[in-house]
């Protein structure tokens, strides 16, 4: 039998079932989603307060967890406690730690969309991410201005 839901109900779906994981799974090295993805834009190089806060303002629509932080500068604050990133006026870089931290991550974070493309070919997958990103830019996305990874 197939299933015939919208494409908005598979994409929430997803992006629902993708957060739990990374709840999961960096939960226990105390690091939220929305931290992660601060310390992987920070992996390209020094960023203002403000280029962070668009990098990722696409993630904090959504609803949060009621422990997680609810703005980037809270996260922000939360890593430069931890020693991951320094803040220079209001620039940040990841430190040594930070980028050692970041690896770690990675691996965890590979294996994690390694386990939720099984089955899919490397085609397949590429189509589909095309497809969304076509998607977004006939609703408005402006590819000049990339969100963050997730």
């Amino acid at each position: 039998m197939t299933d015939h839901r919208p494409l908005g109900y598979w994409l929430k779906l997803v992006d629902s079932l993708i957060s739990e994981q990374f709840a999961s799974s960096l939960e226990e090295h105390g690091v939220t989603r929305r931290q992660w993805q601060l310390l992987n834009v920070l992996s390209r190089g020094p960023a203002t307060g403000g280029e962070l806060t668009a990098a990722l303002a696409p993630f904090f629509g959504e609803v949060q967890a009621e422990d997680e932080p609810s703005s980037p500068s809270e996260h922000l604050a939360e890593l430069v406690e931890s020693g991951w990133i320094d803040e220079e006026g209001h620039t940040f870089s990841l430190t040594e730690r930070g980028a050692v931290s970041l690896d770690r991550l990675t691996e965890i974070v590979d294996a994690m969309r390694e386990e939720s493309s099984s089955g899919i070919s490397s085609d397949d997958y590429t189509i589909t991410v095309r497809s969304l990103q076509k998607m977004a830019a006939n609703l408005g996305w402006n590819p000049e201005n990339p969100p963050a990874d997730a």
